[in-house]
């Protein structure tokens, strides 16, 4: 029995991704309820239980194993090959989901490179209208609000999510394409509103009371 092996049993049984800390956690407690019974894996460190998830992935890479092991924004997990997810999909018929609109991506794409940012700001880079585009985003679940700006009227403030990391198959938000020059780059910024309009506006952010009749904004094109 090796350090590498037990990784492996219980990234396969984990329904979740597990962190280096949550590994050497399950490692060292292992027998702790089995009357004594002794645990030669203890005093493992989360050092060499990173080790042996290196050792792992590279073991499979080696053998060409139908699975891979990858690290995601929450920790590693078991995940089966891409080269054979037109079979493995096939366990899965739920209807594809659909894909962004290009409106929709652009919207996201400000956002999450300029984050947290105000809807007027976002505005100010496309030059339209976002409201339905950012309803649909955070229906996704790809954006959601992260507070107000500390200016004139507080508007809501807007960000990604968890699940847009995931979705984007990305550990944090530094691994964005080009993420240091798209950040530094100039993007034009709203003009500071009259308190009053300004008022106005964050009250229409607001999400609408339960039992709202009112139209949702229609989807941007």
């Amino acid at each position: 029995m090796t350090l590498a092996r037990i990784v492996e049993a219980l990234l396969f049984s984990a329904q979740k991704p597990l962190t280096t800390k949550e590994l050497a956690a399950a490692i060292k407690a292992a027998g702790a309820e089995d009357d004594g019974t002794p645990n030669e894996f203890a005093k493992t460190s989360e050092a060499e239980v990173a080790a042996a998830l290196e050792q792992l992935k590279i073991e499979y890479i080696e053998q060409q194993r139908a699975f891979q092991l990858v690290e995601k924004a929450e920790g590693w997990q078991l995940a089966s090959e891409p080269a054979y997810a037109r079979w493995v999909r096939q366990l899965f018929p739920a209807a594809k989901p659909q894909r962004l609109t290009p409106p929709a991506l652009e919207t996201l794409a400000i956002i999450a490179y300029r984050q947290p940012i105000t809807r007027a700001d976002v505005e100010a880079v496309r030059g339209v209208a976002v409201d339905g585009v950012l309803q649909s985003l955070m229906e996704r679940g790809l954006v959601k609000i992260g507070g107000r700006a500390e200016v004139p009227g507080r508007p809501l403030l807007y960000e990604t999510t968890q699940f847009f990391l995931e979705h984007f198959g990305l550990r944090n938000l530094d691994e964005l394409p080009n993420s240091e020059e798209l950040r530094r780059r100039y993007l034009p910024t709203a003009s500071a509103p009259p308190a009053a309009a300004a008022a106005a506006e964050a009250q229409s952010e607001l999400p609408a009371p339960p039992g709202n009749a009112a139209e949702p904004a229609p989807p941007q094109t």
